[in-house]
């Protein structure tokens, strides 16, 4: 027992310093319960098969893609919208959406959702994504205290009240305490999150160094000479290839990319596919073709092979939404400066066989801080010449390995990450909901981790990712490992009987003093335990002491249950108590300190708080 607590210690010593990643020391704590013989292996590697760590997993994939189509963008913009230039009614807004959500999911669930909306957010408003991420986590505790399947340590008292003969607890007899809890949230929140989260982190800021795609392409003045033309039934283009129509060659314009309705089995919706034109690409009636070229020249063109020039406000085909511009989903650009040495100095553009080896079109040069956009064809490379490319990002990452000849500019395909599959949110959006509602309904048949699992697979399966690389990408392991380390930790303190040691001692000291002194001491033993171990945990310890202690004084348990839930689920103060503080650590930069000035007081305020609204709730 002894040794379980030096372990526990150490480990939160370690913690608050914050020298050595919270992952890392959490591991090392597994590994001493073992090396000690507290815990089996297979009892210490017990949380890296829980249903919550892998509900984490499956939660960060669903968050990602989210993020990847965009959706958390449009849903952002909608609450910026909102809230206007205001910081501090976003701030508000935040927080009651975040815990609004958090009454009928599982606050896990409802961070996951809500993390890439936030960070999208903050981006698009120009605020420090700190200030909202911890406020975040801690608004889905706050709302998981309004209903009955809010947060699992309810479902825990209610269980138990039911089981001692008591009156069972309905779906929102929670809901009181929850109100009170939310509004305490909010108001101590909001000075907080000001005074100790909106410092700019200037260490974590890196310098920009590379230019945007859309910056790239505005340099080179694409927009500029970009048309659009669709083709239709009595179009000369119709049935051809690019090679056979030798456009390039008669009519001194470029075929960029060709854009048709989409026929993918795995589209649940019309959307327009991007394709490169290449030499051998075959033209049908409805494409849309993106030329590159002087006016006078498309005019021409599109005169004499019966095309129709589209204004820069029609949709494309049948699909509605963004047109006209370039887009970087399937297709990109990048810059590439050529060596000294390459093989390609004095040879043209059409001979130097771009587009036939590397399947790429060349947009533009920039010569001396001159661009050089049109005649391309025909025009030499000289040494020192920066040449803007386009391609598919496969063919864009197939240049980047070849050194010899050239160099790839900038990060192009950490620019193609940043790309949002606008035309897959309406999946990701059905998908989301889906997994809600099987969630909040048990009549639904599938369990909530289930669910999650689900969710995750399809997201994938759907395109709302490039590939499953982009997936993987989006799980923050180091929340992950930190969490199914530190889950058996409340085995071990349950296993060598130092839960109930503390547990018995404080309630055994503290009975005689009047029901209100026991509330209270019942309270602060859950907050501290919970601090250390999972609130389900500390909910399932102290639930039957709590409900003892109150029988034996006569008095109405429910309070005495209540103060346990509210006290486990109110755990702030520290970043593994509950896996959304876990869940926000990362992306929020956050310290262990960092959770102990903001979370602390709040978790004291709402503590003293409940041990006079609980008993006016429920009287002794």
């Amino acid at each position: 027992m002894y040794t379980t607590f030096i372990i526990l210690i150490l480990s939160v010593v370690f913690f608050v310093h914050g020298k050595i990643r919270s992952d890392i020391v959490a591991l090392c704590a597994l590994a001493l319960l073992i090396v000690f013989g507290i815990l089996t292996p297979s009892e210490a590697l017990s949380g890296f098969s829980n249903s919550v760590v892998i509900m984490m997993v499956g939660l960060f994939v669903v968050g990602g893609a989210i993020f990847k189509t965009g959706l958390a963008k449009m849903i952002s913009s909608k609450i910026l919208s909102m809230a206007g230039t205001n910081e501090t009614k976003l701030f508000i807004l935040v927080i009651l959406a975040t815990a609004g959500i958090g009454a009928f999911v599982s606050n896990t669930g409802t961070v996951a959702l809500m993390l890439p909306i936030v960070v999208s957010m903050a981006a698009s408003g120009n605020i420090n994504s700190r200030r909202l991420l911890m406020p975040l986590a801690f608004a889905s505790s706050l709302g998981g205290m309004m209903t009955l399947i809010g947060t699992p340590p309810n479902l825990i008292i209610a269980e138990a009240l039911e089981a001692a003969g008591y009156e069972r607890l309905t779906f929102f007899s929670f809901t009181p305490v929850g109100i009170v809890c939310l509004t305490i949230g909010v108001l101590v929140l909001i000075p907080l999150s000001k005074m100790f989260l909106s410092q700019k982190d200037d260490k974590n800021k890196k310098k920009k160094k590379s230019k945007s795609l859309k910056e790239l392409a505005n340099e080179y003045q694409l927009s500029h000479n970009l048309y659009r033309v669709e083709v239709h039934d009595n179009s000369v283009l119709a049935g051809k290839t690019i090679m056979e129509l030798g456009i390039t060659q008669n009519y001194n314009v470029s075929i960029l990319e060709v854009r048709r309705v989409s026929g993918s089995s795995r589209n649940f919706f019309k959307t327009m596919s991007q394709e490169i034109a290449e030499a051998n690409t075959l033209i049908q009636s409805g494409d849309i073709l993106y030329l590159l070229g002087e006016f006078e020249n498309v005019q021409h063109f599109v005169e004499e092979t019966k095309v129709e020039l589209l204004d820069t406000h029609k949709a494309e085909g049948k699909v509605t939404g963004p047109s006209g511009e370039l887009e970087f989903k399937e297709i990109g650009i990048a810059e590439i400066v050529l060596m000294p040495n390459s093989k390609l100095i004095n040879k043209t553009i059409k001979d130097a066989g771009f587009r036939e080896n590397f399947g790429v079109n060349i947009l533009g040069i920039q010569r001396k801080q001159q661009y050089i956009l049109k005649n391309l064809k025909d025009e030499k490379i000289l040494s020192g010449d920066l040449l803007l490319v386009q391609g598919t990002w496969e063919n864009i990452a197939r240049l980047s390995e070849d050194q010899s000849e050239w160099v790839v500019l900038g990060q192009p395909l950490t620019e193609a990450a940043k790309v949002t599959l606008d035309h897959k949110a309406p999946i990701a959006a059905i998908i989301m909901i889906g997994m809600i509602v099987c969630m909040i309904f048990d009549f639904i048949p599938i369990a909530p981790v289930t669910a999650v699992i689900l969710a995750g697979l399809l997201m994938i399966l759907t395109g709302c990712f490039r590939n499953v690389e982009d997936a993987y990408k989006t799980i923050n392991w180091e929340s992950i490992v930190l969490i199914a380390a530190m889950l058996p930790m409340s085995l071990a303190l349950e296993k060598t009987g130092a839960s109930q040691l503390v547990s018995n001692m404080l309630v055994n000291n503290l009975g005689g003093y009047g029901p209100y002194v026991l509330l209270a001491g019942i309270y602060f033993t859950t907050t501290i335990m919970t601090m250390f171990i999972s609130n389900t945990a500390t909910a399932v310890l102290l639930c039957p002491i709590a409900l003892s202690a109150a029988i034996q004084m006569e008095v109405n348990p429910t309070s005495f249950l209540f103060a346990v839930a509210v006290a486990a689920s109110m755990c702030f103060a520290s970043p593994f108590s509950t896996p959304p503080n876990a869940l926000v650590m990362g992306p929020g930069h956050y310290t262990f300190m960092d959770y102990i000035k903001v979370g602390l007081p709040l978790q004291l305020i709402i503590g003293i708080a409940m041990i006079f609204v609980l008993p006016l709730i429920f009287p002794f």
